[in-house]
């Protein structure tokens, strides 16, 4: 007898969202595939239908993240603020609580890595007016400090809205922090 489609669905995505929820909260380390099961209302033999193990779990997660990033952005003529097209991708995302986990406080530096080679800076890249060797520097501080703001964005409950996320983030890459330090320590 086959299971349909929508419930086969269904258990996977019952089985992420715990996962996800929990990938939040701790370390993969510690969490079993029995709390995940019992969670989701599934048992053990269950889970196994669908992943070998948490890690299997963990990497079908970020392949589907990954693989609807790239969607979205072939999907889309890409302007010339990259950052800004990741952000819209990201922030289009199904769920969020993916995300959260993904990029949270137990989330994965590979993760992150594979996510830096998803978004497509060469346009970027080519406003770098400078030598080679310094090149990659700058990439990686760029792209690190965007993840990084948008992991505190996503974090923060989406305090801003995303305009302003990109408003700021243009600002501080202008201009430093200097003008907000000056407008804080005016408050002081």
């Amino acid at each position: 007898m086959k299971k349909q489609p929508e419930m086969t669905d269904k258990t996977r995505q019952a089985f992420i969202h715990v996962f996800c929820d929990l990938y939040s909260q701790k370390p993969i380390e510690k969490i079993s595939i029995q709390e995940i099961a019992n969670k989701s209302g599934y048992n053990r033999s269950t889970f196994y239908q669908y992943f070998t193990d948490i890690y299997a779990l963990l990497d079908y997660v970020e392949e589907n993240v990954l693989k609807s990033i790239r969607e979205e952005m072939a999907s889309r003529e890409l302007s010339t603020h990259s950052f800004q097209d990741a952000l819209q991708c990201l922030e289009n995302a199904e769920e969020i609580l993916v995300l959260k986990a993904l990029l949270g406080d137990y989330g994965s530096v590979h993760f992150v890595e594979r996510l830096k080679r998803e978004i497509p800076f060469e346009k970027l890249m080519a406003a770098f007016q400078t030598n080679d060797s310094v090149a990659p520097y700058l990439m990686e501080f760029y792209i690190s400090t965007l993840i990084s703001m948008f992991r505190l964005w996503i974090r923060n409950g989406k305090d801003l809205s995303s305009e302003e996320l990109v408003k700021l983030i243009d600002s501080l890459f202008a201009n430093g922090i200097t003008p907000y330090h000056i407008l804080i320590k005016g408050k002081s």
